[in-house]
């Protein structure tokens, strides 16, 4: 059974009763109307049309845009991000936020570089496990004690960039990865001519995609950020997926800070400063709905991309420094909010 069809609101879908008692044939139960599915497609894959726009413009004005080499360098650049997000698109889809992925990003890649004297494994396990404990407390506390997950993640936001400046005596000391080491490799190497950070990232998102959609868990999800309460009643495990979402997300941010770490060759103390927003607004962006209950993981990749493009961009011109990425990423993230109460309340009314 799909969870999040028994959520479905009174009187949508179902045949309702004639004041004589008669079933009320005179609105049989339908499926959405096309108006319903536009509106949806919008709302999921909206940011694509938006991205393909932007790509299009850019490659007629700047024909260094249209490169190969460009295009590389933008996928790279925007795959940590991308693993990141995608972490973020499951906690939003439950209705929670992980404002503590900036941090455990830049801690991770610390963790990695310093455990990658040993060799590539330490170098993946001792960030994943620390990052994985921080997901891990984050959960128990929000799903378990109840406390809201804007303040347990700002508190780890707080203690995980703390415990990155113990670890690395304010900031002094900078761990570097061996040249030429298998966990280097992991973030300079290429196939095809494509990085592994790419690679890496599409097949996280290629398994988040089918997770969340081919799964009871992934519609666990749906159900949980919909209405925590309806999902409890149905029997559906509410703290367990809650607790798992968090996991997943420090998971994802270490990896993702590992990853970082073997591409530079060293872990960097100043890095992950307002991610979280960056990931928050991808998400976001690609249609994720910041109250839960609906979103889709090829949206936050779209996201992700057109946040990279844009940086991409500003940089193409030249006279515009980086600061103006925020001011066009928050533009962009005003317009869908906007965007996505507008479809919200029209599928209401159809």
């Amino acid at each position: 059974m799909n969870p999040t069809s028994s959520l479905t609101a009174p009187g949508t879908g179902v045949k309702g009763s004639a004041p004589d008692g008669k079933a009320d044939t005179d609105h049989p139960a339908s499926g959405p109307t096309a108006a319903e599915r536009l509106l949806s497609l919008v709302q999921r894959q909206g940011v694509l049309a938006v991205l393909l726009v932007v790509v299009l413009i850019a490659s007629f004005a700047y024909p260094t845009f249209a490169t190969l080499d460009n295009a590389r360098g933008v996928l790279v650049q925007a795959s940590f991000l991308a693993v990141v997000a995608l972490g973020m698109t499951l906690v939003i889809i439950t209705g929670g936020i992980d404002l503590s992925v900036g941090s455990v990003f830049a801690l991770g890649g610390v963790l990695a570089a310093w455990a990658s004297q040993w060799g590539l494994l330490p170098a993946l396990l001792v960030p994943l496990l620390v990052c994985g404990a921080i997901g891990t407390l984050n959960g128990l506390l929000i799903a378990r004690a109840g406390m809201a997950p804007f303040i347990v993640t700002l508190a780890s936001l707080l203690g995980a960039r703390g415990l990155l400046l113990a670890f690395t005596d304010e900031g002094a000391t900078t761990y570097l990865v061996p040249k030429g080491s298998a966990f280097a490799e992991l973030g300079q190497g290429s196939i095809g001519g494509f990085g592994h950070p790419i690679l890496l990232a599409l097949a996280l998102f290629g398994l988040g995609g089918l997770v969340l959609q081919r799964t009871s868990f992934g519609q666990t999800l749906f159900a949980v950020g919909g209405s925590g309460d309806a999902a409890t009643l149905m029997g559906l495990p509410v703290t367990r997926a809650k607790v798992t979402v968090y996991v997943l997300s420090g998971l994802l941010a270490g990896f993702a800070g590992a990853l970082n770490a073997a591409r530079l060759s060293s872990g960097v103390t100043i890095i992950g400063t307002g991610m979280e927003l960056d990931a928050i607004a991808a998400v976001v962006i690609g249609g994720t709905l910041l109250v839960g209950g609906a979103g889709s993981v090829s949206g936050t990749l779209w996201g992700v991309l057109l946040l990279a493009v844009i940086q991409n961009l500003i940089n193409q011109i030249g006279s515009l420094n980086s600061s103006y990425q925020s001011v066009v990423s928050g533009g962009f993230l005003i317009l869908v909010v906007v965007a996505q109460r507008y479809v919200s309340r029209s599928r209401r009314t159809l």
